[in-house]
């Protein structure tokens, strides 16, 4: 397990968006935070940083100019990013949405709101099953991810409704409602989280082992 660097300010966010916007990261900051924090919580053993990496630039990784470069890009997402994540595997810090600064009632801002949290939950559950389509999951995370898959098409069905006409206090309202749900699939991702972890620690325990040559 890669150390978390001591100089934390030298990993800060507007740090991370700027080499992601420089090597042209096909998402958004908030859906890859999402994405490599559902990778991190995989029950998938055989999942690695690297693979999940090359599947975020489109099974290819960035052009570097120079091996500097590189081990600047690997150390920022790696040291910086996946570490910090990969602290939320605790209960006691656990993973929190994108916060989204208020803005005034309107269709442009809850369009909004949808499409980030929608983004986020398809970033998570992209992450949790990366290339597989079906994946074992202890219960308690099947129902979590079937409660996130429900809220991810209510996000959805919101933005393509955005552009109908609709009161203030209704768009307001269903703001609220959006802040409820925020904090459900802040829930259910932990659920999704930590019932994964202890997953993965059992398999760890039982590992598969061949019968020693003496024993033959």
């Amino acid at each position: 397990m890669m150390k978390k660097p001591s100089n934390k300010s030298s990993f800060s966010v507007a740090a991370m968006k700027a080499l992601l916007e420089q090597y042209a990261c096909p998402l958004p900051f908030y859906q890859l935070r999402a994405r490599l924090m559902g990778n991190i919580a995989t029950p998938d053993m055989t999942a690695s940083p690297m693979q999940e990496i090359q599947r975020i630039w489109n099974n290819e990784l960035p052009v570097f100019d120079s091996k500097s470069e590189a081990e600047e890009f690997f150390g920022v997402l790696f040291q910086g990013l996946w570490n910090a994540l990969s602290t939320h595997q605790k209960r006691t810090e656990p993973f929190k949405l994108t916060r989204i600064a208020t803005a005034p009632a309107s269709l442009e801002f809850l369009s909004k709101f949808a499409r980030v949290r929608r983004e986020e939950i398809e970033g998570f559950v992209d992450g949790l099953f990366g290339d597989t389509d079906e994946l074992d999951l202890p219960e308690s995370a099947h129902k979590a991810v079937a409660i996130l898959g429900e809220m991810r098409s209510i996000f959805a069905a919101t933005e393509q409704l955005a552009s109908q006409p609709a009161s203030v206090a209704s768009i307001t309202e269903t703001i609220k409602h959006f802040q409820q749900m925020s904090r459900i699939a802040e829930h259910e991702i932990n659920v999704v989280i930590q019932s994964c972890k202890k997953t993965r620690a059992q398999v760890m325990e039982t590992l598969p082992m061949g019968r020693p040559p003496v024993f033959h």
